[in-house]
Formats: C-alpha cells, structure tokens, sequence
C-alpha cells in the first residue's frame, strides 16, 4: 500500500479549510485516511498551518510521500529539514544533539521571518487606511469649497425675502387702503 501526505479538503464553497492527512494513495481525495497530521486554513494572511511535526516526519520515514502542495507546507513548518537531519544521524553525519540545535536555530529564524511579515502587513495595512482618510478629508473640503457659493447666494436670496416681507404691507386691508389712495 502507498500512503501519500496530501490535502483533505473541508469548509463551504469560497472558503476552504484543509485537513493534512496520511492517506492510501488509492482513496478518495475527501475520503477514508490513515492519520490527520494538521490542518491549513489559507483563508488569513499569512495563512495559519498547525501540523504535528513529529507525525509528519514519522511518516516520511517510513515511506509516506507528499503531494506537491502538501510538500511545499511541510517544508514551511520544517518536518522536511527534520527528516533530512534525522536521515543525517542514522548514517552517523552528525550527532542527535546537533540535528537539534540546527531545527531550533532554523525554527527561531523562521518564526522571525513570520513576525516581520505580519508587521509589514499591519504597517501596510495603517498607511492604505491614512491615505484613504487623507483622500476622504480632500474630498469633503473640495465639496466644502464648491458649496459656498450656493450658500452666499442662499444668504442673500434670504436677506432679499426678509426685506421685502418688511416692506409689505402687514394685511390685505392695508394693501387695498394704500392702492386706494
């Protein structure tokens, strides 16, 4: 039997959430698998992939082989490098203690990698949103600047209306007393 380390497709349409599985390389892609070995939601940015790395590289081991994408996702979380330095201590290259060190100074490097992305995009993230204020401010201003005159001409249409209310006679019976004489 060939156990293949693939995706398992879950979530509505539009928004997919993924299972990684240790599945027969013979069954459905959503159906029957051996072990789940993590999940992937590629829906945030930067995408979140919790995987059991220890499963995963126990896997590999014993002859499990990745898809192309699930490939991609276990070498972002490091279980190809593990796998490749566990393969370095069987053969004797290097001892268990230094195969550890080189994963953890590889995992504190990555994890940096991950915070300075996330800053970029929240700093990049606050600048669209300034621009987009600054834009909106320019535009009320220029509206602002467009209405003024239709007040002024408000304003003296009013002035116009009130002075002319003054000078009107006050009833009718005035105004037929005055158009009398």
């Amino acid at each position: 039997m060939s156990v293949k380390i693939r995706l398992q497709r879950h979530g509505k349409k539009g928004k997919p959430f993924y299972w990684i599985v240790a599945a027969d390389a013979r069954a459905k892609r959503d159906g029957k698998y051996l072990e789940k070995i993590g999940t992937y939601n590629p829906n945030v940015n930067p995408a979140v992939i919790d995987l059991n790395v220890d499963k995963a590289v126990e896997w590999l081991q014993n002859g499990a082989q990745p898809t192309d994408t699930a490939k991609n996702i276990l070498s972002y979380k490091g279980a190809m490098l593990k796998n490749h330095l566990a393969g370095g201590v069987r053969k004797g290259a290097l001892t268990q203690e230094q195969a550890d060190a080189k994963f953890a100074a590889w995992l504190e490097e990555k994890a940096a990698k991950i915070i300075a992305k996330t800053e970029g995009l929240s700093k990049a993230e606050a600048e669209a949103k300034a621009k987009a204020l600054a834009a909106e401010k320019a535009v009320n201003e220029a509206r602002i600047e467009a209405a003024k005159p239709v007040v002024e001409e408000v304003a003296e249409v009013a002035a116009e209306t009130e002075e002319a209310v003054e000078a009107a006679p006050e009833t009718i019976d005035d105004a037929q007393a005055k158009a009398a004489e």
